[in-house]
């Protein structure tokens, strides 16, 4: 069987105003660190930190199910958005902290230990990297009292670089150039605009980048058809090439093709003709996830073809965290932010949690990018070959190999 051989690692927690600014094609300068060595089937079943990467798997799963309509192109960044949430539930209490956790999966004090451990041990090389920031914008004009403890965590255990401002449009204008900064151009703005009773922004920025180990030479490269989700035909451009880690389960079936020194590597999930997209990517739990890609067939070659794409996608994420059971963060009456700032509870509470995505596959690889904003408000200012080619709808993941987990789930039902 074929080993995933995991890479040595680069880590960027970005910070300060005077980092350089990374061409559009060029990720964020990171800071390196060393990794194991490991098999994707032995790191999504068991090892150190198991429970943490199945809580944020299975956090990513109901994320995407909950954005998924079953119609549009699809992309959620699980690890952006729980990089952002978990740093404002280290100012949550009471119920609303413990709904936070509840859609997490985990005490925030374990996802605390657990996310900037796995965050900092994420693989890296020339053949495939992931750079994340954070940083927090206060306004100055609010008066939010925030409790240096709030603070010292989220410097502290992730990253986070702290700014004063008052909320004008130079202040939005500077979230995004950081976004954008931190996101290698791939994101270019997060917020529109900043509402004056904002009180705080807490954002995470998210760059992949992955070279194929295997890169696509002209001949494999095709004219092809893509059939949307409503039936409607595309002319495409089609990668053809020949996989040996083959998936399947009773619906599906798919393929594992990797990015250079394999510490990362593109799952596609095709749906069995008459499968509704919709009804399959419900049917998913993390677990589920975790299992399929454990199970990947090394010893079945695949004949796969993979569209070339790019998707970009907008989403507000109160809705689908709201249908996560996190409720009371939203409502100026419950919200319970007590552990944030001395306002009474119900004081402050989460205005918006807002999220941008962006992928490119083509022949050389991979480039990807998310950000994820919270704004918080102030209540009172308001065996043979298997054949699987992606000329339908379907799903796909972007994994970390080492520890089995997806850091961008994505549906593709149209192309062009």
């Amino acid at each position: 069987m074929r080993r995933i051989l995991s890479m040595a690692l680069l880590l960027s927690l970005l910070a300060g105003c005077g980092a350089r600014t990374p061409a559009a094609d060029e990720p964020p300068p990171t800071m390196a660190a060393e990794a194991g060595t490991g098999d994707l089937a032995q790191s999504v079943s068991g090892g150190d930190g198991e429970e943490a990467t199945d809580a944020v798997t299975d956090f990513g799963v109901r994320l995407f199910q909950n954005c998924f309509d079953g119609t549009g192109n699809t992309l959620v960044s699980p690890l952006s958005v729980i990089e952002a949430l978990a740093m404002t539930a280290n100012g949550a209490g009471g119920q609303t902290l413990t709904q936070m956790e509840t859609a997490f999966g985990l005490p925030l004090e374990k996802l605390n230990a657990a996310l900037p451990d796995y965050v900092s041990a994420l693989p890296a090389s020339d053949g495939g990297r992931t750079a994340l920031a954070n940083g927090i914008w206060l306004n100055s004009d609010a008066g939010l009292a925030v409790l240096p403890e709030f603070l010292q965590t989220t410097t502290e255990r992730y990253g986070a670089t702290v700014r004063t401002a008052p909320f004008d449009q130079a202040a939005a204008d500077d979230i995004n150039g950081w976004v954008k900064e931190n996101t290698a151009g791939r994101v270019d703005r997060i917020v529109d605009g900043l509402s004056p009773g904002g009180a705080m922004v807490l954002v995470n920025a998210l760059a992949f980048d992955g070279v194929w180990e295997d890169i696509y030479r002209e001949d494999q490269v095709r004219q092809g058809t893509f059939t949307t989700a409503d039936g409607q035909t595309r002319d495409v451009e089609m990668m053809f090439s020949e996989e040996t880690a083959y998936l399947c389960d009773e619906n599906a079936t798919g393929f594992i093709k990797y990015y250079a020194d394999r510490g990362y590597a593109f799952a596609a999930l095709l749906p069995e003709a008459g499968v509704d997209m919709a009804d399959y990517a419900a049917s998913l739990t993390g677990e589920r996830v975790r299992a399929l890609l454990g199970a990947a067939r090394e010893d079945v070659a695949v004949e796969a073809a993979i569209p070339k794409f790019t998707t970009q996608y907008g989403v507000t994420l109160n809705d689908a965290l709201a249908a996560m059971g996190v409720t009371d963060a939203f409502d100026g009456e419950r919200a319970d932010f007590s552990r944030l700032t001395e306002a009474a509870a119900g004081g402050v509470y989460i205005d918006r949690v807002l999220h941008r995505t962006f992928v490119s596959v083509d022949e050389q690889g991979t480039r990807a990018g998310a950000a994820t904003a919270v704004e918080i408000r102030q209540a009172s200012l308001m065996g043979p070959a298997e054949r699987v080619y992606l000329d339908r709808p379907f799903l796909y993941m972007l994994v970390d190999c080492a520890r089995g987990v997806p850091l961008f789930i994505g549906a593709v039902t149209d192309v062009g």
